[in-house]
């Protein structure tokens, strides 16, 4: 489910993108349509404005670190990342990058508990699962990669970035903890996305003189992706305290490749095909899951206790 929201995210984002001409400008519409969203349900929501009320309370007995609350920050990085990085190595690449930093990260996230669900061992079927999701990735885009002119720079680059995923899906499971409410976590996140994006914006469009643009007209379902940003923390906030990142990562994967299947037969990007490279990663991925979330259960609850 997570996987797909995401696929759908990045048509939606996309597609708002390519219209716009400017994707930080793209970027901050798409996170301040979802402040917007998720700040009308709030004010009509008793239970997250208890969640901020439970989150001062634990900020304030020192029971969560401050500089937790700016876990929102690194999804306006990432996007920030993202935005210059797929233009220089295109978007297969950088899929494949990105889900190798995401992948990494989430084995040290897990080890050291910063989920607040407990700590879980970097064991040699939870690397082999991370292998197989990243060769699964690869094996997927296979046919769209283009490596001539590769900048390793800018594929180091898509690798942090997707590191910085894999860390703010950790620190949004420990703002959950303490919130008891999944959408306060979301609200948080994007007051600190849009305030990033924000100040990005800015900054480059005096350094480069980028052109700030109106809102352009088109579908309406390209202007959703906020929305759609504002469920999915919601609801991976609640899940990797659970799973752990790793594992909530591989079935992110393995949903986000099946939606990107849905969507370029049902709605397809202009020149992208259908090929059985896709299906064969869906698969691969599938395997991944299976070889990493199965059998780990008492090794958590060991952990947990140390």
């Amino acid at each position: 489910m997570s996987g797909v929201m995401i696929a759908l995210q990045a048509r939606a984002n996309g597609e708002l993108s390519h219209r716009m001409g400017n994707p930080i400008e793209a970027a901050l519409v798409s996170f301040g349509s979802g402040l917007i969203v998720i700040s009308l349900i709030a004010a009509f929501n008793p239970a997250i404005k208890q969640g901020i009320r439970n989150l001062k309370s634990a900020v304030t007995k020192k029971e969560i670190p401050v500089w937790t609350l700016f876990a929102g920050m690194l999804g306006g990085s990432f996007v920030a990342f993202q935005t210059q990085v797929v233009p220089i190595v295109g978007v297969a690449i950088y899929s494949v990058a990105s889900i190798a930093g995401q992948t990494a990260s989430s084995l040290f996230v897990d080890r050291i508990g910063l989920t607040g669900g407990g700590k879980k061992a970097i064991t040699k079927r939870r690397v082999l699962a991370a292998f197989v999701t990243v060769f699964a990735v690869l094996v997927s885009v296979i046919d769209r990669i283009d490596a001539r002119n590769l900048s390793l720079f800018a594929v180091f680059f898509g690798v942090f970035a997707g590191a910085i995923v894999g860390v703010q899906r950790a620190l949004n499971g420990q703002i959950n903890e303490s919130t008891q409410q999944s959408f306060t976590t979301s609200l948080l996140n994007f007051i600190m996305g849009t305030t990033f994006l924000l100040v990005f914006l800015i900054v480059v469009a005096l350094l480069t003189q980028v052109e700030i643009v109106a809102l352009p007209s088109g579908p309406w379902w390209m202007y959703t992706g906020g929305t759609i940003g504002v469920i999915y923390i919601a609801f991976t906030s609640t899940i990797v305290q659970h799973l752990g990142v790793l594992t909530f990562t591989l079935i992110s994967v393995g949903g986000q490749l099946v939606g990107s299947l849905l969507i370029d037969l049902y709605s397809p990007t202009q020149g992208v095909q259908i090929s059985a490279y896709l299906v064969t990663g869906i698969l691969m991925t599938y395997l991944g899951v299976v070889v990493g979330g199965v059998g780990n259960s008492q090794k958590r609850r060991l952990l947990k206790r140390q």
